[in-house]
């Protein structure tokens, strides 16, 4: 039974370690950026939208189609790093778990 005590224990410090590692997720900040640094958007690692920089020369009417796909282009910059961030961060936790050899996290 004291194998099943410390299998019981080693999943509540995984849990607690997981919940450890999610908030320091939206600490983490990433940005995302399109058209060579005219459209800017800060976003956290859990994915979470900061802030959205956008030029001013870029706010023309008839440039209103260019404006969106740019804003669409460093929406998408900005979660492919939050992402990169996150998966980085969960490896740094999982490998400071004593996990046995080939198991893995649900993420």
């Amino acid at each position: 039974m004291k194998n099943l005590q410390d299998i019981m224990k080693a999943a509540q410090n995984v849990q607690e370690e997981l919940q450890k590692a999610q908030a320091k997720l939206d600490t983490i900040e990433v940005m995302g950026t399109a058209g060579g640094g005219l459209v800017n958007v800060r976003a956290s690692a859990k994915g979470r939208i900061i802030k959205i920089d956008i030029d001013p020369s870029l706010l023309v009417p008839d440039d209103k189609e260019m404006l969106e796909d740019l804003l669409a282009a460093a929406f998408n910059d900005a979660r492919a790093k939050a992402d990169a961030a996150s998966n980085e961060e969960m490896q740094k936790m999982q490998s400071a778990l004593p996990l046995p050899p080939g198991f893995k996290l649900p993420f």
